[in-house]
């Protein structure tokens, strides 16, 4: 297999999610394998919600797996640019051509009539999606009232009935009815494309012969291949791994409820990039000969995509194996490297220097720096006797429960994880809700530090970060009975 050309696309607009690493891996394991290119693009039309904060912390997350992209944002490419907000005028001119075709039209559908339409179709107990409304409009028409200005967007036409047939390289044919697929928005009226529009041209024009993502994508496929169709382009070849897990007894998708999903913590708690890698190359795939250690350059060799080839039950995202896993590459480390990899992680003269003033004042001699610290350099905390003590006093443990899923609602929202943004959030909170300062205060020093008495309780989660705050307020509603 020649020129073999995969891509990661992930969106920043929030925390570097395992889902992603998870994807990645197996992209640039295939591209390895066959010689061929790992592209990174940063799909970052949601303008709303893209931030370069988030783009920087996708990059940093697959550079600590050792996920190396041949081309990408940061070190460009033939294809560039790598960023999708730099290349509207090709979707642009794209989707003029599909007008032009008559394989799309503008819609000149308001919101109002959009929402009013869902409404009765869900009063009807019918299927949600567009009615065509627009689909008929004579094209002279269509120009004049662009022409005087009138707001609209772009749809692609799609059949009314029949079947799109996927053929997936590890599920072998799929078969989708057209019934499920309305005429999608191509171009909103900001001009700026959808996902899907800018997902096959970039894929096209950036010669991507392999899309390998995530299953849930399998009921917008059709829309992509149509897309193919209309633009009269040779589609590439999908493959649409199973998602990932929680170990619960629903096996249901992973999610920041049930584990954590940011890689930031796992790094923050001290897995080895290594032993990651190693378990999400578990996650649906096997190396065979019943060996579930191997490296990453061992996988590569063997890797490939075909029927069989990957497990589609829905691999489990098992904290208790990932514990394990990087228990054996910890042990086979020489004690010189697993000084210098503790060292690195967080005793370090950085990481002290951070945590010198909120553990300094709370010291009389030095042996007592690791007992009043421990909680900075742990993973999850044993909440034991102090359990009944993160209800309030005159709250129930049902009320308990309620404010920290909403405290943690308003961290997930926060954005920059520093100490006047996480006061600034959490006085916010008490402001407008019916819980005071100390019912609030009190139970998130509980949760996140695990004592009573601990240094300020903003600049304490700061030094914490976020994930494992926001890991630590999780547990603790599932301990509160």
């Amino acid at each position: 297999m020649s020129n073999v050309r995969v891509r990661i696309a992930p969106s920043p607009t929030g925390d570097p999610h395992v889902g992603t690493a998870y994807v990645a891996l197996f992209n640039y394991a295939f591209a390895k394998r066959h010689g061929g290119k790992f592209i990174l693009r940063i799909e970052d039309t949601d303008q709303t919600r893209s931030t370069k904060e988030s783009e920087l912390a996708i990059m940093r997350s697959l550079g600590w797996l050792d996920l190396k992209w041949d081309e990408g944002p940061d070190i460009g490419g033939e294809y560039g640019p790598y960023r999708q907000s730099e290349r509207r005028e090709h979707y642009q001119t794209h989707c003029k051509m599909l007008v032009d075709k008559g394989e799309a039209y503008p819609c000149f559908c308001t919101s109002d009539r959009l929402t009013r339409l869902r409404e009765t179709q869900r009063a009807a107990k019918k299927p949600t999606g567009y009615d065509g409304k627009c689909r008929h409009i004579d094209a002279a028409d269509a120009a004049s009232r662009i022409d005087k200005d009138e707001s609209y967007t772009v749809r692609l036409k799609m059949p009314d009935d029949g079947e799109t047939v996927l053929a997936d390289a590890i599920r072998g044919e799929i078969l989708i009815p057209n019934a499920n697929s309305d005429d999608q928005i191509l171009l909103k009226s900001d001009g700026l494309p959808t996902y899907h529009l800018a997902n096959v041209v970039d894929d096209h024009l950036m010669k991507i012969t392999h899309v390998i993502r995530a299953e849930e994508w399998i009921p917008s496929t059709p829309k992509h291949l149509r897309l193919y169709q209309a633009f009269g382009w040779e589609p590439p070849t999908f493959v649409h791994l199973p998602l990932l897990r929680n170990n619960d007894k629903q096996k249901s998708k992973i999610s920041k409820r049930k584990n954590p999903v940011c890689l930031d913590y796992y790094r923050g708690i001290g897995i080895l990039p290594k032993a990651m890698v190693n378990f999400l190359a578990l996650m649906g795939w096997s190396f065979g000969e019943d060996q579930e250690k191997f490296s990453l350059e061992q996988m590569i060799e063997r890797f490939d995509l075909k029927v069989g080839s990957i497990s589609l039950s829905g691999p489990v995202f098992d904290l208790e194996k990932l514990a394990w896993l990087n228990g054996q590459y910890l042990n086979e480390l020489t004690d010189e490297a697993f000084v210098d990899g503790l060292m690195a992680w967080q005793y370090n003269r950085d990481r002290l220097l951070e945590l010198a003033p909120l553990i300094r004042e709370r010291l009389r001699r030095y042996d007592e720096f690791a007992g009043l610290s421990q909680y900075f350099f742990s993973g999850d905390l044993d909440y034991g006797e102090i359990v009944k003590k993160l209800v309030p006093k005159s709250r129930s443990p049902k009320e308990a429960r309620d404010m920290i899923k909403l405290i943690v609602e308003k961290i997930d929202s926060l954005g920059t994880w520093e100490k006047e943004q996480i006061e600034t959030c959490i006085k916010s909170f008490v402001e407008h809700s019916e819980y005071t300062t100390k019912d609030v205060f009190m139970t998130m020093r509980l949760a996140v530090t695990g004592r009573k008495a601990s240094p300020p309780l903003f600049e304490t989660m700061a030094a914490l970060g976020k994930e494992r705050c926001r890991r630590r307020l999780r547990n603790t509603i599932e301990v509160i009975k």
